[in-house]
C-alpha cells in the first residue's frame, strides 16, 4: 500500500485515466483493500495467471539486474537507509541514463518524451 500510496502522490494531478496495475497473485496484489484503492484512484488492476512465469518475466529480469548490479556487488552494506538511496540512485540512472538495447539503444525517459511529443500530450510524471 505505501508504494502504491507513493506513486499516487507522485503522480500528483496527472491524468492516469486507462492505466493498468499488473502485478503477481502475490496475497498483498489481491486483498481486497489493495483492490479497492486501485478502483478508488481509478486504476485498473491486473493479475497474471497462475504458473506462467512469463507474465512476470520482465519485472523478474529488470530484480535480478537490480540485484546483480547493486545488492550483489557489495559484501556487505552498513544500512538499510544506504540500500535505500542507493536503490533511489540506480532507479534513477536506469531511467534515465542507462541505454536499453531493447529500446534502440535509448532510455525509458527518452521513449517516453517521444511518446509525448508524438501525442501532443505532456510526460506524466515530471
Amino acid at each position: 500500500m505505501e508504494a502504491l500510496e507513493h506513486a499516487l502522490v507522485s503522480a500528483k494531478d496527472q491524468a492516469i485515466d486507462g492505466l493498468v496495475h499488473h502485478s503477481d497473485r502475490g496475497s498483498q496484489y489481491v486483498s481486497i483493500r489493495y483492490s479497492e484503492r486501485l478502483a478508488e484512484a481509478r486504476i485498473t488492476g491486473s493479475v497474471g495467471t497462475v504458473g506462467d512465469s512469463y507474465d512476470n518475466a520482465l519485472a523478474e529480469a529488470v530484480n535480478g539486474l537490480y540485484k546483480a548490479e547493486l545488492i550483489h556487488a557489495r559484501p556487505a552494506w552498513p544500512s538499510v537507509t544506504e540500500v535505500e538511496f542507493q536503490t533511489m540512485n540506480w532507479v534513477d540512472w536506469w531511467n534515465n541514463k542507462r541505454l536499453h538495447e531493447a529500446l534502440d539503444y535509448a532510455t525509458p525517459t527518452e521513449i517516453e518524451a517521444a511518446y509525448y511529443q508524438s501525442h501532443n500530450a505532456e510526460p506524466a510524471l515530471t
